[in-house]
């Protein structure tokens, strides 16, 4: 092809899923030229993941999603594990893991359960905001060659005809299947891998229902009626509005609610046993084999005679589907330019909601490591990506560790140590401080933190490498509720690291601001002093503007905000839960009481938090050298 038809661009992202879709949207924001090549028409009616955690959540707050999570995506609810051999979604939880509380350190609830195509619609109209991104759909990737300087992907576009894209990068999101990964990166070496620490390699069955409500007219022989009961009210009787980890030692299964409340859809995931063929499970009949059983109330319940069913015409089946579930990873998730992320690097068991949640941590990691490749053309990226890979690494086996945990009440099928667990598990909540500890769920670990390894970039003897908590602020300019993030790194900011001073009083914030002048020309401009950020740890703090801005700084100025103001704004919190838990303190608290000066990286991990000028002059100079740039 000649070389006038070869298009050019920064990133070449092989993939629209949620992984692909959200690196394209991140790049997006941060001005670097990306091409999302997909071979789907549209967006995916079958939802697929259905859960996302918190830190997902503030990933979707960062691309500007926020108001869509609990109005169009998703709601949260708690987690309950139920042991015993019987068919009772309502018998007592052994546990209950409590994920619609505001603790975890992000002001967001722990999960969310969503539908999957909903997700993904909200993640590709950020993309569209971003005229540095463009997404490609019917557009079928068909070749890859990599001469060291540059990627070549050849792909067939919409109208069937081959195309020539030419990509600095290229970003293998196209799933566990997908086409880079298995035919140009599995030659040279690249493999999918079993993951340190677990063996679960098990095939379930996946149902999607979507549940019709009865009525007295279409089913007038429902025999609830007569006590009163609306369709509504018997929805929720044979649905709870927890979701169940069912430990049966005879057939483990997961089951909830997933998308908005009001559109009534259902999963019920079941482990296939050994000796069943996975495709007849997953069967209309057989499925109804295993979950209508849980359908059906004994009448003592109610006073009745005879048992009461949920009637079955009301269940509508939109999948079934048997899926293969294990721990893997890549063992290298990079070949020189082309790089793989979400399910094409890693997959994981379904009992810690990890799977989209993992990818979009790779997809944060990734973009602004490619955005400072993208302004620093001269510094040499290999490290950079190793760099990335080695912090995604230890969060994957954070991640693993929760999921084997979760794994392990789930699947145990050895009666005896299910007793065992459930004593145990029994006896331990009876100390209230150790109950609470088992609700905050993989909560209870805290922020992530790094362990620090050569070329990682932060410094982890001024306190870096944390996942730098966030809570709710109003600024003081503005007057105006709300997320740390938001003020931090606003999108008029344009330095991709940024700058947050910690100040307990007005006087001090002055003091602090004043302490700061000329501190970006020792980052080589990595950092621009005009884009500081300062929150002020007094809730009464007041409003104070002058045309210079607050205290005479251009930078902003904010105070921290109480879980009371959150719950009162009606943007905000419209559909989520009122924040309990919730420390306004979080971030001086995690970083360090004297710590003031926090240099902050675009995945929101901290590089460096500093106590005095001194120590901030040393990591402003070391940060263009953390990130490659040659002296």
């Amino acid at each position: 092809m000649d070389k006038l038809d070869v298009e050019e661009t920064f990133v070449a992202i092989s993939g629209a899923g949620p992984t692909g879709a959200l690196l394209s949207a991140l790049l997006g924001s941060m001005g670097v030229p990306n091409v999302v090549l997909e071979r789907e028409a549209g967006i995916t009616t079958d939802p697929r993941g259905i859960a996302l955690d918190e830190d997902g959540i503030r990933i979707l707050q960062a691309i500007g999603m926020y108001e869509r999570v609990f109005t169009e995506i998703g709601f949260c609810q708690k987690m309950q594990f139920i042991t015993g051999t019987g068919n009772d979604f309502t018998k007592t939880p052994l546990l209950t893991a409590d994920y619609t509380t505001s603790e975890g350190g992000t002001g967001h609830v722990g999960f969310i359960f969503h539908k999957q195509p909903v997700l993904e619609r909200a993640i590709r109209d950020a993309i569209k905001i971003h005229p540095s991104s463009d997404l490609r759909c019917n557009s079928t990737v068909t070749g890859v060659r990599d001469d060291g300087e540059h990627v070549g992907i050849d792909y067939e576009d919409a109208e069937g005809s081959p195309r020539v894209l030419r990509a600095k990068f290229l970003v293998a999101a196209d799933g566990k299947t997908g086409y880079v990964r298995k035919k140009f990166l599995e030659p040279k070496g690249v493999l999918m891998e079993r993951c340190q620490g677990t063996d679960y390699d098990e095939t379930w069955v996946a149902v999607n229902w979507h549940i019709h409500l009865p009525t007295p007219k279409t089913h007038p022989d429902f025999p609830l009626w007569k006590f009163g009961y609306s369709g509504e009210q018997i929805y929720d009787l044979f649905f709870p509005t927890e979701f169940r980890f069912l430990c049966n030692p005879v057939r483990p299964s997961v089951c909830g609610r997933f998308g908005l409340p009001e559109q009534r859809l259902w999963r019920f995931e079941f482990v296939i046993n050994a000796g069943e063929n996975a495709e007849n499970m997953s069967t209309q009949p057989e499925v109804n084999k295993i979950i209508f059983p849980y359908l059906v109330h004994p009448g003592s319940r109610y006073n009745l005679q005879e048992s009461v069913q949920f009637p079955p015409d009301c269940i509508e089946t939109l999948r079934s589907r048997p899926f293969g579930f294990s721990a893997r990873s890549c063992n290298r998730w990079s070949e020189n330019r082309v790089i793989v992320a979400g399910d094409a690097a890693h997959v994981f068991p379904p009992f810690g909601g990890q799977g989209i949640a993992s990818g979009f941590r790779d997809s944060l990691g990734l973009a602004w490591r490619l955005a400072h490749l993208h302004r620093e053309p001269i510094v040499n990226y290999p490290p950079v990506l190793e760099a990335w890979y080695l912090e995604r690494k230890q969060q994957l086996e954070r991640s693993l560790a929760q999921t084997i945990q979760n794994g392990q009440y789930v699947n145990e099928g050895d009666f005896i140590k299910c007793l065992l667990r459930d004593w145990s598990l029994w006896a331990v909540q009876f100390v209230p401080s150790w109950r609470r500890e088992i609700q905050k769920g993989q909560r209870a670990d805290g922020m992530t933190r790094y362990t620090y390894a050569p070329g990682m970039p932060f410094i982890p003897e001024l306190g870096g490498g944390i996942n730098l908590p966030q809570v709710y602020c109003v600024d003081l300019a503005t007057n105006a509720l709300g997320f740390t993030d938001d003020i931090v790194f606003a999108p008029a900011k344009r330095a991709l690291f940024q700058l947050l001073i910690l100040a307990c009083s007005s006087n001090t914030a002055s003091s602090a601001l004043s302490d700061i002048r000329g501190v970006g020309k020792l980052s080589r401009g990595r950092i621009d002093e005009t884009e500081v950020t300062t929150l002020i740890h007094d809730l009464s703090a007041k409003t104070t503007k002058n045309h210079s801005g607050v205290f005479g700084h251009p930078g902003r100025v904010a105070r921290i905000a109480s879980a009371a103001e959150f719950a009162a704004d009606v943007v905000l919190c419209k559909n989520r839960p009122e924040p309990a838990y919730y420390d306004p303190f979080r971030i001086q608290r995690e970083v360090g009481g004297r710590r003031k000066f926090v240099i902050v990286r675009p995945d929101k991990f901290v590089y460096a938090a500093c106590s005095t000028r001194e120590e901030l002059d040393m990591a402003m100079k070391r940060l263009p050298v953390s990130l490659g740039v040659p002296e």
